[in-house]
């Protein structure tokens, strides 16, 4: 009698197994319904009681009421899994009922990531397509840099793992600049025209590359000295690569011509550079002795030799005392010494003075004359060089200068009388007036320079 009771509770439970699916479903679809054909009769103890189940790529576990080696009995469950990289679809518990069927069905379908991208200016290979443990690998176009993780696994969920890379382009151009180049400056010129191909910039990702020039344009005029030339280069990622070079352009010079003693010189350009022409000249009573001008040559040298300013040959032997000033006039200045006779004690302290200050009055520019005595016995000279009569006449005439007394007049370079002295003057006071009221700005300054001559 107990044994029939059990088997009764055991038929109620199975009818009640039949009626409500056990296990928690993973994905549901037609083979989920069960099929209610007629009840045959039941038999615990047969054990094939359900057809046997197989799962493809995939796991069956079953549990009997008989023990573990009755795998189809009648009330037998089984746990359904799927190998690594397969998704269960249908039932993950089925039971094996009194119809002589399982409860459910359910099949194992391979899992498969989602296609991945493509990455602009890069590519990726995968090991096994888009399925579990694929593992796809980055690679980017030369000049593009991986940013990120360089390969992706498909995983058992179906996600890939990390996050996409990208490829950047971080790989500067290149730039190549030209050579740096010397150039001489043009004859009579500070300067000299250069120019110069445009550099060459390469890029492994861009083709479109804008250069930038930093500095002076090529083709144009380049003043002495040296010139730094840069140029940058910049891609479309704004990497940039940057060369420069030297423009150096020199002036070749000859050593300073020295102005003759008693002239000057003028020069065009600067006066020593390569191509410039200096001409000499000289003072007023000062005639050229050697060539009118000098050439500086691309050799650093002069040409020809130096010249130098000698004083003119005076003309004493004139027969009138305007032809003796015209051989002054805008040349020299005159200094009319006069006095009763030699011995004349102011003649003889202003002769003294007069011949220290010689070289001084030479560098003014002015000539002394004089005139002493009375006739028969007057004389006039010029240094060594004797005056006629009808000249000493004429002068004394001309400028009313009296035989009777000691006097000067002092002539500018136009014969004017301009100042007259009754007494002896030193060397300074004498300068002095010259310089203040007869010397212009232009003799002045070359004064100064030729002032330590006399020294």
């Amino acid at each position: 009698m107990l044994l029939n009771g059990i088997v009764c509770v055991f038929i109620l439970l199975s009818l009640l197994a039949a009626a409500v699916p056990v296990g928690a479903d993973t994905e549901y679809d037609s083979y989920n319904q069960s099929v209610e054909d007629e009840v045959p009769q039941l038999d615990y103890t047969y054990p094939y009681w359900c057809h046997s189940v197989n799962l493809i790529n995939g796991e069956v576990t079953c549990h009997s009421p008989r023990g573990g080696g009755h795998r189809s009995t009648l009330g037998s469950r089984c746990k359904m899994s799927c190998d690594r990289g397969y998704r269960l679809i249908g039932r993950s518990s089925i039971q094996c009922l009194a119809t002589r069927r399982w409860s459910g069905t359910a099949y194992c379908r391979k899992i498969r990531c989602p296609v991945l991208p493509l990455i602009p200016h890069g590519r990726y290979t995968c090991s096994q397509g888009f399925y579990v443990d694929s593992r796809c690998d980055f690679t980017c176009r030369l000049g593009y840099r991986i940013e990120g993780e360089n390969s992706r696994t498909c995983l058992p969920s179906g996600a890939w793992s990390g996050a996409q890379p990208v490829c950047s382009d971080t790989e500067p151009p290149k730039i190549k600049c030209p050579p740096s180049r010397l150039k001489v400056a043009d004859p009579g010129k500070l300067s000299a025209r250069v120019t110069w191909d445009p550099p060459s910039a390469t890029d492994t990702a861009d083709k479109s590359l804008n250069v930038v020039l930093v500095g002076q344009e090529p083709d144009t005029e380049f003043q002495e000295g040296a010139h730094v030339i840069r140029y940058k280069v910049y891609d479309q990622a704004r990497n940039r690569a940057a060369c420069k070079f030297i423009v150096r352009v020199e002036v070749k010079r000859c050593p300073d011509l020295p102005s003759p003693l008693h002239g000057y010189l003028s020069c065009t350009s600067v006066g020593n550079n390569y191509g410039a022409t200096c001409e000499y000249h000289c003072d007023g009573g000062y005639e050229l002795k050697g060539m009118s001008t000098r050439v500086c040559q691309f050799n650093r040298s002069w040409s020809g030799a130096p010249s130098e300013c000698t004083p003119m040959e005076l003309k004493s032997d004139v027969k009138t005392s305007s032809a003796l000033l015209d051989q002054f006039y805008e040349k020299r200045r005159l200094l009319i010494v006069s006095a009763p006779d030699v011995s004349d004690p102011d003649y003889q302290l202003q002769n003294l003075m007069i011949q220290k200050s010689d070289c001084g009055l030479d560098l003014r520019h002015v000539t002394v004359i004089e005139l002493l005595g009375s006739p028969p016995q007057e004389t006039g000279r010029i240094k060594e060089n004797q005056l006629q009569s009808d000249v000493i006449e004429g002068l004394r005439q001309a400028f009313r200068i009296s035989r009777t007394y000691f006097s000067m007049v002092l002539l500018d370079e136009l014969g004017l009388d301009r100042e007259r002295f009754i007494t002896p003057v030193s060397q300074e006071e004498l300068f002095s007036y010259i310089d203040s009221f007869l010397l212009d700005e232009e003799e002045r300054e070359k004064l100064e320079l030729h002032r330590d001559f006399c020294d």
